[in-house]
């Protein structure tokens, strides 16, 4: 009898644990969408080849474009009351007596002479005139990264890598035996070229050497440092560390998010190492965040358009851990998947 009551208490006991447990509101845990661990780097890096590298500095124009803040003398033969020197203000003019402001911001000395000989050609028969450059200001280039001196740089004419490096003191300044092995250039929010500073520097390969435009971004890296890219319309487009557990919302966050012009339904994330993309709209990543906020992998690339474009695609060569070169707002099948 004994036996019996305490087999009955055991088997009532486990009805009501069983009971209890069906009705216990169990809290969703958000679906895990993919693992995540931190790339390990690769000695074998694939770094542009010479021709892309040539294509990237043809863009360079040869002639200097006047710009902002440059000061300029002027002078008019026989007319010192017109000659003098001038600043080019922000909105890329000048005063000049009789005449008024002038616009001359992205002209050559030359053009802009011969506008201003055309505007006193309402004055004067035939006026001389000629235009100098005192100080060039336009060259700027900016460089962040493990240097000892990151911010805006200017030079008197369009620099080459080397320049920028000298200039800025390319030394890793947290750990003194780390070595430089790469630099970034970006150019705007559409292009990235990745240059083997090693090549450069090491074996004196001036191919490497490429000439910067103005307002171009270099970013220099220690050799551990891993990487992710967002470019395109958000407020600031570039190469952000990689850390554990950063995730898409994590890196369009420290861009700055997405600008007023951008297109939020068409972000897209580019994973070079498995050849593969996916798009997903910002309001999702607010809305439905822990089902499609992905972890990041090194070399990730978010690419946010710009409203209106009518086809939205990219090229990419060789897009490796290091990056070689990217142009966007090009055409790519799978872009448009």
């Amino acid at each position: 009898m004994e036996k019996f009551l305490m087999r009955y208490l055991g088997y009532a006991l486990a009805a009501l644990l069983l009971g209890g447990c069906a009705g216990l509101k169990v809290p969703n845990t958000p679906r895990k969408t993919e693992s995540f661990s931190v790339a390990e780097k690769s000695d074998k890096v694939s770094y542009v080849d010479k021709a892309a590298l040539a294509e990237f500095e043809a863009e360079v124009e040869p002639v200097y474009r006047l710009g902002e803040g440059d000061h300029l003398n002027l002078q008019v033969w026989n007319r010192p009351e017109l000659s003098g020197k001038h600043v080019l203000g922000p909105d890329g003019q000048v005063t000049i007596p009789l005449i008024g402001p002038q616009k001359l911001l992205a002209m050559t000395r030359e053009e802009a002479a011969g506008n201003i000989k055309v505007k006193l050609n309402e004055f004067y028969t035939n006026p001389i005139v000629d235009l100098g450059v005192d100080q060039y200001q336009a060259n700027r280039v900016t460089v962040l990264g493990r240097v000892l001196t990151p911010g805006i740089l200017q030079f008197d004419k369009p620099p080459v890598l080397l320049d920028v490096l000298a200039r800025a003191g390319s030394m890793p300044v947290l750990d003194k035996q780390a070595t430089l092995t790469r630099a970034a250039v970006f150019r705007g929010r559409e292009k990235i070229i990745w240059v083997d500073l090693k090549t450069l520097l090491n074996r004196g390969d001036l191919a490497y050497n490429i000439r910067l435009k103005p307002n171009d971004l270099v970013y220099i890296p220690d050799s551990s440092d891993t990487t992710v890219y967002v470019m395109g319309a958000v407020a600031k487009p570039g190469a952000y560390r990689l850390t554990p557990n950063m995730s898409y919302l994590d890196a369009l966050a420290q861009a700055g998010g997405p600008t007023e012009d951008a297109e939020t339904k068409e972000i897209s994330l580019y994973r070079p190492g498995r050849d593969a993309v996916q798009k997903v709209p910002f309001a999702s990543l607010l809305t439905d965040g822990k089902r499609v906020n992905y972890a990041l992998e090194e070399g990730d690339i978010i690419y946010v358009p710009k409203r209106g474009l009518a086809d939205v695609g990219y090229v990419m060569r060789q897009l490796l851990p290091g990056l070689s070169f990217m142009t966007f707002g090009a055409t790519a099948a799978a872009a448009r998947k």
